[in-house]
Parts: C-alpha cells; structure tokens; sequence
C-alpha cells in the first residue's frame, strides 16, 4: 500500500509579497484555480485509495482543513497532523512514518511536498510506480528531476551505478553558482533535488535508529503523549520542539547506503522564486506573462502580476513586477532568488507585511482591511455558508455591520435577530455579541469600528465551536 505525506510546513519566503507566513505559497492558487496543496492531492488520484496524513503548522490548520474540504472524498478523509514548530522534514516524516505503523500494516511512505507543480501527472505517476520494487526492497527511494538547463535555485543529485529502474544515490550537490550548474548539466549523471521520497514505514524508522536515535525519540514522544483536537492531531508540544531540526536528505539520505534515486521527467518545478513562476507560465509574443489587471507597452520577458489595481509598464525588460493590497515588488528576473533577503531586512525592521496577508483566513471564512484612522477601521467580511464566529466581546472598539449580499444572524446579549441585504445593526462596546451565516450563500458584510483600540487582540471568547486562542 502507498500512503501519501504531504509536508504542508514551506514558508515560502520567496514569494513575497503574494506569499506570507499566514498564508504561505502552498495555500496560493499560483497556476490554477486549485491551490499548489489541491493540486498536489489531486496528483494522487488512481495512484493510491489511501487518504493522506498531511503534516502541517497548529497555524495553519484551518486554512488546510478548508482546502481539504473543497476536494475528493479521499482527500476530506486525511489525517491533518499539527506541529507546534517546524523541525524540518526529517522529524515531520518520522511522526508520519510512527502514525503510519499504528494501524498495524507497513506501507510505503509517498512523500511530497505541498508546493510543487508538476505539468505532466501522468509521468509523475509511472515514476512513482517505477519506484515500487525499489522501495519494497527496503532502498530509501528519492525522486530526482531530470535537469533542462542550469539551475541556481535547485540542489542536485549525483547518481551512482545502475540499480533496477534507477541508480544508487552517490551525492547531494548544495545550491550551485551558475559556473558550477552549468558543469552540472555537462556531466550528465547528475538530476535536481525534488524533495520527493518513497520509503517504507518501518525501513526509514530503522536509519532513524541508526543515524539520528535522539530525534527519533523525541518523536516518538511527540506522537505517544499527542492529542486530538476536533478533526485535527497536535503533536506534544514539548517532545516535538525539544527535536533537533533536520532535513531528510542531511539527517538520512546522505549517511546511509540504501538510497537510490528514480529520474522524474515530468514538467516538475517546486516554483521556488517568481523567475520560476515565470518560467512556467504562458508567455506572449514579447515572453511576458501576467495575471490580473495589466497592462504591457515595450515590455519584453517579464513577469507582471496584479492583485489589486491596474499595473502598467513601459519600456522596460526581464523584471518581475508583483502588487498586492499592501505591498508592490519590483526586482530584476536575474535577483529573484535574492527576495527572502528583502523578506529578511522587513522582518528585522519590525514590519507586519512578510506575516500578515491582507486577506485574513478565519475557520469561519475571511475578512480584508479597506481602510484604517487613528480611531477607526473599515474591514470587508466574507462569512461562509453555516460559518459561525465566537461570542465575543470587545473592551475598546464598537462595530457597526452592514450587510450587503446574504442574511446575517446576529446575536447581541439576550436579543438574536436577522440582518438582511442593506440592512445594518450596531455593537456597542463591551457588549457581547456573535456573528452568524445560517443561510446557503456566502454572507458579505462591511464592518466599521470605532474606538480608542483597534487590535484584533481585543477579544475576550465565551464561547467557540472552533477552539481557538483569543488572536487566532
């Protein structure tokens, strides 16, 4: 049996400002209607029955759980695992693989990250099923992308002598200069790093033992003392993060001689920077791809992507060029794999943008801020059909909710009424109050505060069918 883990935990750091650590890239509808994680679920139809265990941040487990939901019925019945911090994909496939066992079988793990994408699925498949035999065998099996051009953003794999369907894993290559990939290419053994493994359960757990026993134990820990919440698995905090934080390749693959690596040819591409976006896009006559509002005058090979409003360029070339509500990048295509720098110098300067995304997911549905003052905020409210958020109260601010698609059930104190399309209610300050959508279509609403605090920690919870903490 294969049993899918996904690895749900990237940041996506290179992808700012459309990628933010409250919504990373594998949440963002990048190349399709479906997000990188629907796309990559959606990757294992006809492979596998069994439904996956996805590995994710405790952040992020509504923003999952909602993706899961809009997918196959395979895909709604996978085991969502929380981890409290990220220690990389050695422990994350470690708790997987301990999970895996606990039904009694010893299956293979398919292992894959959430935020790749892959053009030809049909390839991505035949490779894995080349893999099968390997892994049966007990061989550590990784995936390596057969290369189309030197490349800076990936690793590399060197491979050594012929073994079934694929070679024995001779090397990992770090990220090389563009002088060293290119010698990469000329040597012809070599393939790029795609992150993706299949291993059996039990085979990887042993190499655990053998190379890493401290961090096998600590998941171990993490996976015996986790609990369940709600439709969700938290790994024991204090376990987890006593684990030493290590990936796969540097805590296993490289120290043990049972790694083997299947060639993967199937339009791969882990959209690791906006070049790579780039190149995976669908090119105009002058080699510019866009999307959104934009508009290109003596433009040439260029990546243009507006969010929000009209962008327009003119004479000018080979730039990416990324708005957003609250954040504009203009970078040289050349210096895309150099934006987690910039990501880096906003995040020391104290700025929200590398974390909070403009529209802010809730379990309940979302809401985006349109406009702020020193004593006021305007925010538009999207509540899903049957979203219900928590009874609250609010000791600084008073709202006022005007409804313009759907009908809102409100609560205030002892009084529970409906608002309709174009109608409005007001919350004054301290008083408690929730907010529900009992109808079939999404409700919208504008939301208008006022008051001496706007935060969104200003809430004190009585009571809430999601279980979170006051500022989730």
């Amino acid at each position: 049996m294969i049993q899918p883990v996904i690895l749900c935990g990237g940041s996506g750091t290179r992808l700012w400002p459309l990628s933010r650590e409250q919504m990373p890239k594998q949440f963002l509808r990048l190349t399709s209607s479906l997000s990188l994680l629907q796309q990559t679920l959606v990757r294992l139809e006809g492979l596998t029955t069994a439904p996956p265990i996805i590995m994710a941040h405790q952040a992020h487990r509504f923003l999952v759980a909602e993706q899961l939901r809009e997918q196959a019925q395979q895909a709604q019945q996978a085991r969502i695992v929380l981890e409290p911090e990220g220690r990389n994909t050695a422990p994350a496939i470690a708790c997987a693989a301990l999970l895996a066992l606990e039904a009694g079988d010893d299956p293979l793990l398919l292992v894959l990250p959430a935020d790749h994408a892959i053009g030809d699925e049909t390839a991505f498949q035949k490779s894995v099923t080349r893999a099968v035999a390997l892994a049966e065998q007990g061989y550590l099996v990784t995936f390596g992308v057969v290369p189309t051009h030197p490349e800076t953003g990936y690793g590399y794999i060197a491979c050594g002598e012929a073994l079934g369907d694929g070679h024995k894993l001779s090397a990992f290559i770090e990220k090389p200069d563009s002088q060293r990939a290119a010698k990469l290419i000329e040597q012809g053994n070599t393939l790029w790093n795609s992150g993706m493994f299949l291993l059996r359960a039990s085979s990887y757990l042993e190499q655990l033992e053998r190379l890493q026993p401290q961090m096998l134990s600590a998941c171990r820990d993490a996976v015996i003392r986790a609990q369940s919440d709600l439709d969700f698995l938290r790994l024991d905090e204090q376990a987890f993060t006593a684990c030493a934080s290590d990936s796969i390749d540097y805590a296993v693959m490289e120290h043990c001689e049972n790694a083997a690596v299947i060639p993967l040819d199937a339009q791969w591409s882990d959209i690791g920077s906006f070049d790579a976006l780039w190149s995976i896009g669908t090119p105009d006559e002058a080699g510019n791809v866009t999307r959104g509002d934009a508009l290109l005058n003596a433009t040439a090979n260029s990546l243009v992507m507006a969010e929000h409003r009209l962008v327009a360029t003119l004479g000018v070339a080979d730039l990416i060029v990324v708005e957003t509500p609250d954040s504009v990048l203009v970078a040289h295509r050349d210096r895309a794999q150099e934006v987690k720098q910039l990501v880096a110098m906003l995040t020391q300067a104290g700025r929200s943008e590398p974390c909070s995304s403009p529209e802010v997911h809730r379990p309940w549905g979302s809401f985006q801020a349109i406009d702020s003052g020193g004593r006021h905020q305007v925010k538009h409210i999207t509540v899903k059909p049957g979203g219900r958020l928590s009874l609250q109260r609010h000791h600084h601010r008073a709202e006022h909710w005007v409804v313009v698609s759907g009908t809102a059930r409100v609560t205030v104190d002892e009084r529970c009424f409906l608002v309709s399309e174009n109608q409005s209610t007001y919350i004054p300050i301290g008083t408690l109050h929730r907010l529900e959508n009992p109808g079939k279509i999404p409700l919208e609403l504008i939301e208008v505060q006022s008051g001496a605090y706007l935060g969104e920690d200003d809430i004190e919870r009585f009571d809430d069918v999601y279980a979170r903490q006051s500022d989730e």
